[in-house]
């Protein structure tokens, strides 16, 4: 059984991961750090976790925590990773993996040089939608791909993350912080590389100096176009359509993990096929996938240059985004 320390426990931990850890089956929580002791003191205490810090020095320094959990905001990553990486502990780190591609860099080049796993949790890889989507795209199903559409928006005026608007702690707005699961998304189901990227974003009074809105065109390797729209100013909702020449496979909202998904077989514009799958389980199956790498049963699926991936295409968005023009990879 693989102990996790949570750091930086937060809404996140509470909505999304204490779930997930709850029906994991090889692994668990011990332990937690927040800014205050008082504060972890009384997380620890509503959520049943042996072990309260007020920081993620002390959290990795317990011989209660196998692996740490890296919760904090994007601009903590760099240094909570390492603080990790130091004290031999694996760590899973929450997307973006960092603030650029630079501080990715320095924390895949620490884990290699320190022998420590280190994994970035896009937990839409564990999805069962995701799975399916992949396997029936690789099986010819539509044929050669044209078109990738991924779509993730969510009303966020009053969103008590409020972080989310501040460019010295958050990585940048909707692009970094749900276009990279759109992104990443792709990336895994297409099994292709983003080669050139083009970005639109729009701004408000309310997002400051990040952006609300944003449409981004991804070129991949093998020719097929992809399209990206994000947004913290339109209602929740995540569908993925792919377009080939033989036919299009889709889903409605497919990176919720709170309903059942339906996956769709279109040809001539008539659906031919359907299936319903759960995601359900996608937080566990997360964590329970980093505890078997721990073991060395078997390799985590996102690993840390995944992460430092997306981030250089992350950093070519905002770059085009600044310019007007197409980025290369």
């Amino acid at each position: 059984m693989i102990r996790f320390g949570i750091a930086g426990f937060g809404l996140h931990a509470v909505h999304r991961l204490m779930p997930g850890f709850a029906s994991a089956k090889n692994c668990q929580v011990t332990a937690l750090s927040r800014q205050t002791l008082a504060a972890a003191q009384e997380s620890a205490r509503q959520y049943g976790i042996p072990l309260a810090f007020d920081s993620v020095e002390a959290l990795c320094s317990s011989p209660e925590v196998d692996a740490v959990f890296v919760t904090t905001p994007d601009a903590f990553h760099l240094k909570d990773v390492l603080t990790a990486i130091e004290h031999g502990k694996p760590v899973l780190c929450e997307k973006p993996l960092a603030m650029n591609a630079e501080e990715c860099r320095e924390m895949v080049e620490a884990a290699r040089q320190a022998k420590v796993l280190l994994g970035v949790a896009h937990v839409f890889r564990f999805e069962r939608s995701t799975t399916r989507l992949r396997e029936r795209l690789a099986a010819g199903e539509i044929g050669h791909p044209t078109f990738a559409r991924s779509e993730f928006s969510y009303p966020a005026q009053s969103h008590p993350r409020k972080w989310l608007t501040d460019p010295t702690l958050a990585a940048g707005g909707p692009i970094a912080d749900v276009g990279v699961h759109c992104i990443d998304t792709l990336r895994y189901i297409l099994q292709d590389e983003v080669v050139r990227v083009t970005a639109h974003t729009k701004a408000d009074k309310a997002s400051g100096k990040v952006e609300a809105s944003a449409v981004l065109s991804l070129e991949f390797a093998r020719g097929a176009l992809g399209a990206v729209l994000v947004s913290t100013r339109a209602e929740y909702r995540t569908p993925i359509e792919l377009v080939g020449d033989a036919g299009v496979l889709r889903a409605n909202n497919a990176l919720n993990v709170e309903r059942p998904i339906a996956i769709e077989l279109l040809r001539g514009g008539a659906v031919v096929d359907s299936e319903t799958v759960s995601n359900q389980d996608a937080y566990s199956r997360q964590v329970d996938a980093f505890a078997v790498a721990i073991e060395g049963k078997g390799a985590f699926p996102a690993p840390g240059e995944e992460g430092w991936t997306n981030q250089k295409i992350l950093d070519a968005c905002y770059r085009s985004a600044a310019t007007g023009k197409q980025e290369a990879l």
